[in-house]
């Protein structure tokens, strides 16, 4: 999952290299998405499989690695809806990016330890 959360994150950079900013958008979404699947598993032994589920590993998380992965969060999320909406420009994406590549990141590191 987290290699797929790290190619994501390469093919948003891609895209929006390219000026598609809404599937850049969605690719960082997806990004954080592989994340907090991927610490489920971990923690849990638990394959997320709804936005629901996902939000509730997502405070496991904040509660956990501290609440700056909350605010990864929103901004992953934040680029989900625009994809859908296509409100948010170039560098709204790229802020997301640098925050979800460190919750990637950070799970990754985390995942590794044990």
């Amino acid at each position: 999952m987290l290699e797929a959360a790290r190619e994501l994150l390469n093919q948003a950079r891609r895209e929006l290299e390219e000026g598609d900013v809404r599937q850049a958008a969605e690719k960082t979404w997806g990004s954080a998405a592989l994340a907090v699947k991927a610490y489920a598993y971990w923690r849990d032994e638990r394959r997320s499989s709804s936005h629901g589920e996902l939000w509730e590993y997502m405070r496991l998380m904040a509660g956990e690695m501290g609440s700056w992965v909350r605010v990864a969060w929103m901004y992953a999320n934040g680029m989900h809806a625009c994809f859908y909406e296509g409100w948010c420009a170039r560098e709204d994406v790229e802020d997301a990016l640098e925050h979800v590549e460190k919750l990637v990141e950070a799970v990754a590191s985390k995942v590794k330890r044990r």
